[in-house]
């Protein structure tokens, strides 16, 4: 330590603004400690707010208004063909962004918590070094890192803040509408920004390195989705990987291989979507014990807590679902345990939300997970056309699944793809995590006509008889 240097103290400094971050931060002062947030941004929000979960869902939302426009004919509403404006566009979701981050600086001030903007990397296991900021040293009695993630590229290809070889980050910036886009990989970050660009009017071509578009996910949940994005996309190329990628001012070059094959083709732009890495590096961990898994992720208990004593991590850099729900979760629990209670992340179901049109939903036990573990349950499934809403909105491909224990009849899982099932997949959460049984579900009134009564009618098939729906004898 150089004489001279600014040195604090605090009892929680969290590293890092993301909503593992300040999910954790928050409830820490809620139970009184006093807290230190460093993050590298000069306000909290990360990348959710500011490169991922909040710009994306706000661009799928103006693509669902373009394709409403579109199905409004069959309704008897005729639109003139809309008009995009891009820069309208980004100055509206910089507007969600800005009111979203300002909202945070100021729940984090009245919290009393001190915000300071740089990079922290651990000295000790007591103590960080703080870059880009005139406090030098922060001592601390516990430290929650909660750095994130970012995007993976291929080898050898090196994305340019302004170049036409993109990752979500860039994507997001939406500096302008391509003619052709290429988008390598069929994960979740793919479809949802494939369909925004192909909205907008990009011809997209999408390849997998596999054999099917978002792995892990139920066949029967994909169905409706595979048939849209058939008619969205110029192509969808499965088994198919890219050997070598390249740049130059005016585009694109790709070759791509599969089994028919290897083939060079151009296009205007190209979007890397095939996955995220922890950020660790230049966090100091070789100052401490902490240990890092084969991926690179922070090895962590039940209780968030590394294998330093007194350092806990979250979120992604801890590996698991890279979801931001989770992440807060997670945070929540660092900030308990901290302050002496008996806190663990011992969540039963943990959701996941595919933002396309259709969305998909899922949380708990899968089918396809069933069928790996040879788990004895009972697949009852309520199909969208015999909704009485999903006929009001022209949405009737949708379909809602109960996955049942056979011998208990408890809710091992929910499965729901259709137009808008984000709000839907909550009700079941709440049924695995309450240990709920197929009949719970099915004798709460829900209302009618809504979507969220296609759960309480997949129940009823369970149990033998449904109102909207002859079940199986």
């Amino acid at each position: 330590m150089v004489m001279g240097e600014l040195v604090q103290k605090t009892d929680v400094l969290v590293i890092g603004g993301g909503p593992g971050g300040y999910a954790a931060a928050f409830r820490a002062a809620d139970l009184g400690l006093d807290v230190t947030l460093v993050e590298l941004n000069a306000r909290p929000g990360g990348v959710c707010l500011f490169r991922g979960c909040i710009p994306s869902k706000t661009y799928l939302y103006l693509s669902e208004l373009l394709y409403d426009a579109q199905r409004a004919a069959k309704m008897g509403i005729a639109f003139s063909p809309p008009t995009i404006d891009i820069n309208g566009m980004r100055a509206w979701k910089a507007k969600v962004v800005d009111r979203l981050a300002t909202g945070l600086v100021n729940l984090s001030e009245k919290r009393g918590i001190q915000l300071l903007q740089g990079r922290a990397a651990f000295e000790n296991p007591r103590q960080v070094r703080l870059f880009e900021n005139e406090i030098s040293h922060i001592k601390f009695h516990s430290a929650i890192i909660a750095t994130g993630s970012h995007p993976i590229s291929l080898p050898g290809v090196k994305i340019k803040k302004e170049g036409r070889i993109m990752s979500s980050t860039e994507a997001l910036e939406l500096a302008d509408i391509p003619k052709s886009l290429l988008v390598i990989g069929g994960g979740y970050v793919g479809l949802e920004l494939g369909s925004v660009y192909a909205s907008l009017g990009s011809q997209v071509t999408l390849i997998e390195k596999g054999d099917r578009l978002l792995p892990g996910v139920d066949d029967d949940l994909l169905r409706p989705l595979n048939h849209r994005l058939k008619k969205l996309f110029t192509a969808i190329r499965l088994q198919t990987g890219v050997t070598a990628l390249t740049e130059t001012e005016e585009l694109v070059r790709a070759t791509l291989e599969s089994a028919s094959g290897t083939q060079q083709e151009t296009f205007d732009r190209a979007l890397i979507a095939i996955g995220r890495k922890p950020n660790t590096q230049g966090l100091g961990l070789e100052n401490t014990s902490i240990e890092l898994d084969p991926q690179g992720f922070i090895v962590v208990d039940e209780q968030q807590r590394t294998a330093e004593k007194y350092i806990f991590a979250v979120g992604d850099v801890a590996g698991g679902l890279l979801l931001a729900h989770k992440a807060s979760r997670e945070g929540k629990i660092a900030a308990e345990v901290i302050a002496g209670q008996p806190s663990a992340f011992d969540a039963r179901a943990i959701p996941a939300v595919v933002y396309t049109d259709p969305q998909i939903a899922w949380c708990g036990l899968t089918e396809t997970e069933a069928q790996v573990q040879n788990r004895s349950v009972r697949i009852e499934r309520f199909p969208w056309q015999a909704s009485g809403r999903a006929a009001t909105m022209g949405a009737t491909d949708g379909l809602t699944k109960i996955i049942v224990d056979a011998a208990t009849e408890r809710i091992l899982g929910i499965g729901i793809t259709g137009r808008h099932v984000e709000g839907l997949i909550a009700e079941g959460v709440l049924a695995i995590e309450m240990g709920a049984v197929a009949e719970d579900m099915a004798l709460s009134i829900h209302p009618h006509p809504t979507l969220s009564e296609t759960e309480s009618e997949a129940a009823e098939i369970f149990l033998g008889s449904a109102t909207h729906i002859l079940a199986k004898k």
